[in-house]
């Protein structure tokens, strides 16, 4: 027999690019604009939620790849400007601030991203997942707290509509649900630029990124995400509970200094509805956010005792007493023996509304026949603390009262369901005319009602009590902190590597 010979196939050279700035610099700019509207479209209304994991991709190969060097951070800055600029659009009309914000975060993505590219390719891309995730995570931390910004726009957002995904919030906080998806985004982005290092080779670009790493972080990210799924799908409870509530949208409110005939209208409008949802079976009823201009417990008192013990029903009353100090913006829960149980304060009171924070501070949960009830508001849903503070104090059930705006009605009630899932309570959201829904413990959304225009809704669905224990709601948001510390180290790593380089 005749001796064969083995021939090894030849890798690919990668292709030199000789572009100028301007070509280069025009296709950066697309792919920035490419990764900002694949972000847009994850969040509702569109809810193309897969899309939350691979927008990152574009802006990364215009970041490390196709910018000009120096010209690398604006990439970043419009990508993650891009998407602020459209998901802000139109949400907080006749406030300069909010519409110049989107200029501000992308202008800091910009500078902190300046100094990336020569980071990873000073430490051979090493890095790069596990930074870019925890970097992104870190800095939702710190916006998480800012007053005007809070949780909005974060990447977990995307996915309130696949509660068999989420569950695992209940421990990891959301800030773990965007650990997750940042990762899978940077897996992908790395192993995307091994693929575009195979075919092409852009000046000024580092060397090629080694392909088996690339594949080795994306085949760990993978297993970090199937472990996730199936925790998730491990605790996942689906609908269950007979306990019927309601979220009463009446599609309009009583305006301070209104006439007496007008507040009689609104007020007979509402007993009407609580009537109709009572007749139901809901034993819980939720009133909007600033509802009634007055203290339901000082002013048309009797009314309200005669409607809670002739329905039988739990009643949380919004309200708005404006003082000399400002608005005090509070919930009173209403029991059907006619007993106020006690009131509840706005914790993140919108300053440029004119709310105070006069009665914040306190997070009451009410012994009650059909068990331990608590109530938040509005832009308290905004942040992860108020829930959490109220869960603590044993509340199984939250009322939500709120007072949102066309522009929001599409975003603003996805934030229940993660105040819901971390918490592991029952809440039921009642908006003055936009979005109110039902969502029990496990994140599934039992009801719900969203228009842009105003309308009137009466929302019943069945829930079970809550069980508040969960990791995150006895440690807080620590997978957050912990990327704060992760964005701090790393901040060490590039300096510490910069000077190394100098030296050499």
């Amino acid at each position: 027999m005749g001796q064969g010979r083995c021939r090894s196939t030849p890798l690919p050279v990668a292709k030199a690019v000789h572009w100028g700035a301007g070509p280069r610099l025009a296709l950066g700019v697309l792919l920035a604009a490419l990764g900002a509207a694949l972000f847009v479209l994850a969040f509702p209304p569109y809810r193309l939620w897969p899309l939350a994991f691979v927008w990152v991709v574009p802006v990364m190969i215009s970041v490390h790849r196709v910018m000009p060097s120096r010209l690398s951070g604006l990439a970043m800055g419009l990508g993650v400007g891009g998407f602020f600029w459209r998901y802000f659009q139109g949400l907080f009309p006749g406030l300069p601030l909010m519409q110049w914000l989107p200029l501000l975060i992308g202008a800091v993505a910009a500078l902190i991203a300046a100094r990336d590219r020569a980071f990873h390719a000073r430490t051979n891309y090493r890095w790069f997942v596990l930074h870019g995730a925890v970097v992104w995570v870190g800095i939702e931390m710190v916006r998480g707290v800012i007053p005007v910004v809070g949780t909005w726009g974060f990447a977990a957002y995307t996915l309130y509509g696949q509660p068999w995904l989420i569950q695992p919030v209940s421990h990891f906080s959301i800030y773990g649900m965007s650990l997750v998806i940042l990762l899978a985004n940077f897996a992908i982005a790395l192993w995307a630029l091994a693929l575009v290092d195979r075919r092409w080779r852009f000046e000024e670009a580092p060397g090629p990124i080694d392909q088996g790493r690339a594949l080795r972080h994306l085949a760990v990210t993978s297993g970090v995400l199937a472990g996730w799924a199936a925790l998730s799908l491990a605790l996942y409870r689906a609908p269950e509970g007979d306990l019927m509530v309601a979220a009463i949208q009446p599609g309009t409110h009583i305006a301070p200094g209104a006439s007496e005939e007008s507040v009689t209208r609104g007020l007979e409008l509402m007993s009407t509805l609580t009537r109709e949802a009572t007749e139901a079976g809901a034993r819980f009823v939720v009133w909007p956010e600033g509802f009634l201009p007055f203290d339901p417990q000082e002013q048309e008192t009797t009314f309200f005792v005669d409607l809670a013990t002739g329905s039988g029903a739990y009643l949380v009353l919004g309200y708005g007493v404006r003082t000399e100090a400002g608005l005090r913006n509070e919930a009173a829960i209403l029991s059907p023996g006619g007993d106020f149980l006690g009131v509840f304060g706005k914790d993140h009171p919108v300053v440029f509304a004119g709310e105070t924070s006069l009665t914040r501070g306190t997070y009451p949960a009410f012994e009650s026949s059909i068990g331990r009830l608590g109530a938040i508001i509005c832009y308290d849903l905004d942040f992860t603390d108020t829930t959490r503070k109220v869960a603590r104090n044993g509340a199984q059930l939250v009322g939500v009262p709120s007072f949102d705006w066309p522009a929001i009605a599409h975003k603003h009630y996805s934030h229940v369901v993660f105040r819901a899932v971390e918490n592991r309570v029952s809440m039921v959201k009642a908006d003055v005319a936009f979005d109110s829904a039902i969502i029990d413990p496990w994140g599934n959304i039992i009801r719900r009602f969203v228009s842009v225009e105003p309308s009137q809704a009466v929302l019943v669905g069945p829930v079970p009590l809550g069980r508040p224990w969960t990791l995150s709601l006895v440690v807080g948001d620590w997978v957050g902190w912990l990327c704060m510390a992760g964005m701090v180290a790393f901040l060490g790593i590039d300096l510490r590597t910069a000077s190394r380089a100098r030296r050499n």
